[in-house]
């Protein structure tokens, strides 16, 4: 059975990027049927290059301030089956929809997406990011996957049942990140969300710290805000999800001490500083390798590449436990108790200098 598909691409100021997101969707072997972009009070060209490929533009009258709020302009113009909602700088594989379609033969699926890949690995931010990539969707995802509870169907290029997506309302506002939101959503309502290991779409990510800390933030304050959104739900209606994001929790708050593990040992045992060291990168190594090995395997990438670009992971990871702390005590703990709103406003991760200021609302204690 042939699903129609409507992609729908949230795009402000991306009159670079834009052409190989779409040439990557006008190339699918499953050819969407309609492909609305959606011009956010772009300043650039953005609308004029959509129109060249042969998009339908939408222009809203004042900027809208958030992907989802961009992609919920698009969703009344949208008949098909599917939505395909992609970033306007995530590049598909040719046979992504075709590989992500049969996912919706089971009535029970709401939204599903495929393994995300790094762009590019010029800068230590973007290996970085591509090591993380290689081991978050070769190793937790088809964990979360097997389970039935996938943590997020990822926004830079999830697949959603359109009925499912009208019925709830659009793409979720409440959340600095839509996608996560609604993929915890649709399986605390008892929906199904998929992963598909074998579509491939890569996004461009952070090639610089500046707009990297701005992409941490919003994912790290995204996450807990959802956290406080579904805590209840996730515990009585879908407990596993719940566990994964309760060792997401733990991962964060434990990060520091395992961090700091050489250097207790060191200071309150006989251990040498550098033998200390010694056994922790080991135990890092036994535990980050494997997954990367069969990662660069399946992918068909160098191993040697991949390997080199390991250490570039902890600088992300530095970057990334500053902002999921921060998120933990605004999202967590002052919103709860009235003195602060969290973060509001949606920046983009990656250059934009049309972007609303980064900024988190407060209010005076």
């Amino acid at each position: 059975m042939r699903r129609t598909v409507t992609v729908i691409v949230p795009a402000h100021n991306e009159e670079e990027g834009l052409p190989a997101t779409l040439e990557s969707v006008l190339n699918q072997t499953l050819r969407p049927d309609e492909v609305i972009v959606v011009d956010d009070a772009s300043t650039d060209r953005t609308g004029a290059v959509a129109r060249s490929y042969g998009a339908t533009v939408l222009r809203p009258p004042a900027n809208l301030g958030s992907k989802a709020k961009a992609q919920n302009h698009a969703l009344p113009h949208c008949t098909t089956d599917l939505i395909l909602a992609v970033d306007a700088d995530t590049v598909l594989a040719p046979d992504y929809l075709e590989r992500v379609a049969p996912a919706f033969d089971d009535p029970q699926v709401a939204v599903a997406a495929g393994n995300v890949q790094t762009r590019h690995t010029r800068t230590l931010w973007e290996r970085g990011r591509s090591t993380e990539y290689l081991f978050g969707f070769h190793w937790h995802r088809p964990i979360q996957h097997a389970a039935g509870s996938p943590m997020v169907c990822s926004g830079c290029c999830s697949v959603f049942r359109r009925t499912d997506l009208a019925a709830a309302g659009g793409f979720p506002e409440r959340t600095i990140v839509e996608d996560m939101d609604y993929t915890w959503s649709q399986q605390i309502a008892g929906r199904r969300a998929l992963y598909v290991s074998s579509a491939v779409a890569w996004a461009a990510d952070p090639e610089h710290l500046t707009y990297l800390r701005k992409q941490l933030r919003r994912w790290m304050a995204g996450f807990c805000q959802n956290v406080r959104v579904h805590a209840r739900d996730l515990i009585l209606r879908k407990p596993i999800l719940g566990l994964w994001v309760l060792l997401a929790l733990l991962e964060i708050l434990t990060a520091p001490l395992w961090w700091a593990t050489p250097f207790v040992a060191a200071w309150t045992t006989d251990t040498p500083l550098p033998v200390a060291l010694t056994w922790w990168t080991t135990a890092e190594l036994l535990l980050t390798t494997p997954p990367l090995i069969y990662a660069a395997h399946r992918r068909r990438l160098p191993l040697g590449t991949v390997l080199l670009n390991l250490p570039c992971v902890y600088a992300n990871k530095a970057v990334n436990l500053y902002y999921a702390w921060r998120g933990i005590l605004s999202e967590l703990l002052l919103v709860p108790l009235g003195l602060s709103r969290g973060l509001t406003v949606y920046e983009k991760g990656r250059a934009d200098s049309g972007a609303a200021p980064d900024r988190e609302a407060t209010m005076a204690t």
